[in-house]
């Protein structure tokens, strides 16, 4: 089967193509830019065909999905910076790309959400979410929708960056009470779930929770990290009126004096005080996932982490 993905070159996107090469599948991937590295080694490695536009740019898209069989929308961010804003990417971009597949004749449609979507949902982020699934459910197409709780793996944005800060600040800042309770779900099975649901027509028309079986407070996760890399820092827990404070600078910050997005946002924040957990025995029963240790994948691939800073 030919597929269309977006967000190829992201995270989650890496292991897919990883994955989907490995299935048998072929694939083609939009990238605004054809030049980049990360576009060129994806294109090599997986013999990826690349189609360049951006979900933004409906004219963009035109023709680009001629001739594949399925669709897997990746594309999201979790931080604004310039017209990259949540309604923009999120129901827009998402409009966009049903649009082109419709257009294409293509039925399937492997959809990309976030756990804890809802319609009165309190961050714009999860509202945004939750819009871009209503233009999905409305489309027509034969879709299946995806809402991953926190995505864990060599590479992540999460783990990773705690442990770096584990390994050169004497302190980790933890926000809030850090009670809040999350699921962590592995790369390789966010990314075997979108494979799979590919060919099993049971998946159509439904959503899923992709989340691990184990539940862990934020402080529980930075108490993990801190023990498989046998380093002990002090946890300082920062006040929320702080840490909004914080978040309101980066926010003004980082895009007018760099062109980047913050690292941290306000509406992250609110994310962070809720909890994120849900119900995995549906994915894992239909696509035949097996429970994962959070503890024994973090040590394995972080161990290589050390290993490679340390040459």
């Amino acid at each position: 089967m030919k597929v269309f993905v977006t967000g190829a070159t992201g995270f989650v996107g890496q292991e897919l193509l990883h994955r989907l090469h490995d299935a048998g599948h072929s694939a083609r991937i939009l990238a605004r830019d054809a030049k980049p590295r990360r576009v060129r080694e994806a294109a090599t490695r997986w013999h990826t065909e690349v189609h360049q536009g951006n979900v933004l740019d409906a004219a963009s898209m035109e023709g680009g999905l001629n001739g594949v069989e399925a669709v897997v929308h990746l594309v999201g961010i979790i931080s604004e910076v310039g017209q990259n804003t949540f309604e923009n990417v999120h129901p827009r971009g998402t409009e966009n790309i049903v649009a082109a597949a419709r257009a294409a004749d293509v039925t399937r449609f492997i959809h990309m959400s976030a756990l804890g979507t809802r319609p009165n949902a309190a961050s714009r982020y999860h509202q945004s979410k939750w819009a871009a699934e209503e233009i999905v459910r409305r489309s027509g197409l034969a879709w299946t929708i995806f809402r991953p709780s926190i995505i864990y793996g060599p590479g992540d944005g999460f783990v990773n960056l705690f442990a770096r800060m584990s390994r050169f600040s004497p302190v980790l800042p933890v926000i809030g009470s850090g009670q809040s309770k999350f699921q962590p779900v592995p790369v390789q099975d966010v990314a075997t779930c979108f494979v799979r649901a590919l060919s099993e027509p049971h998946s159509i028309g439904q959503i899923y929770d992709l989340c691990g079986t184990e539940v862990f407070t934020l402080e529980q996760i930075l108490d993990l990290i801190q023990e498989v890399t046998a380093r002990r820092r002090i946890k300082l827990h920062l006040p929320l009126w702080l840490a909004r404070c914080q978040a309101a600078f980066l926010e003004l910050a980082f895009p007018r004096l760099l062109g980047q997005a913050p690292p941290l946002n306000r509406d992250q924040l609110i994310m962070l005080q809720e909890d994120n957990v849900g119900d995995p025995r549906p994915a894992m029963e239909l696509f035949g996932l097996k429970p994962t240790s959070f503890r024994e994948e973090i040590a394995r691939y972080l161990a290589k982490n050390a290993e490679s800073l340390n040459r």
